[in-house]
């Protein structure tokens, strides 16, 4: 019981640092090599993209997405899409899309006169799902070893959640002292007593 009562509760966390890792921002500097424009059929993965652009039509299985080409300072290539998350989920609110094509664009630069940026997003890239990080932001920084800055947002946020888990924590530790526990030791000791009643019927029976 114990070996379930863990990988339960071990499955249930893994589940929310998962939706946590992929819901908060994130920053990653880069340098932008290239910005483009691509027909997506969606398919098995199209929960990992956001809805049509605020204003279009929804109603097609396939659309034009935005995409900033990008490449770490140690070489490695990183793909964002660049889409509206509008009203939806998660809560960026953001209906720039065209905007941020366009400031992108004007940041491309070559590896021999390097220009890096800061890329605010959220997401995940697996190349094997054909999944891409949405940008939600690009911004200046000064090269490489630039400050990603302190990830206030985050910070609330977890600490938020966490304050809301311990509270819960706390009143379901009270409410079982209080209701569940008084109840197991009354069943626990009904039960002891019939089969104390049991037990000395039997030796009754024998003694016969």
């Amino acid at each position: 019981m114990a070996i379930i009562k863990w990988t339960f509760w071990g499955v249930i966390w893994l589940i929310i640092a998962a939706f946590f890792h992929y819901t908060l921002p994130q920053v990653d500097i880069v340098r932008i090599t290239d910005t483009y424009e691509k027909r997506i059929d969606f398919g098995e993965n199209s929960i990992f993209w956001s809805h049509a652009d605020v204003g279009n039509s929804t109603a097609l299985g396939n659309r034009d997405v935005f995409f900033i080409q990008t490449r770490r300072a140690k070489g490695d290539v990183m793909v964002y899409r660049n889409e509206d998350t509008g009203w939806g989920w998660p809560p960026y609110f953001k209906f720039d899309t065209t905007n941020l094509q366009a400031e992108a664009s004007d940041l491309k630069s070559a590896a021999g006169t390097p220009q890096y940026v800061a890329v605010k997003h959220y997401g995940w890239r697996n190349e094997f799902l054909s999944i891409f990080p949405n940008a939600v932001s690009v911004r200046v920084v000064d090269g490489p070893d630039a400050s990603k800055g302190i990830p206030f947002l985050n910070i609330i946020i977890l600490t938020l959640f966490a304050a809301v888990v311990y509270a819960i924590w706390v009143r379901w530790r009270r409410f079982k002292r209080a209701r569940i526990d008084p109840t197991l030791e009354r069943l626990e000791d009904d039960i002891a007593e019939k089969q104390g009643r049991f037990a000395r019927w039997r030796v009754g029976r024998k003694n016969k």
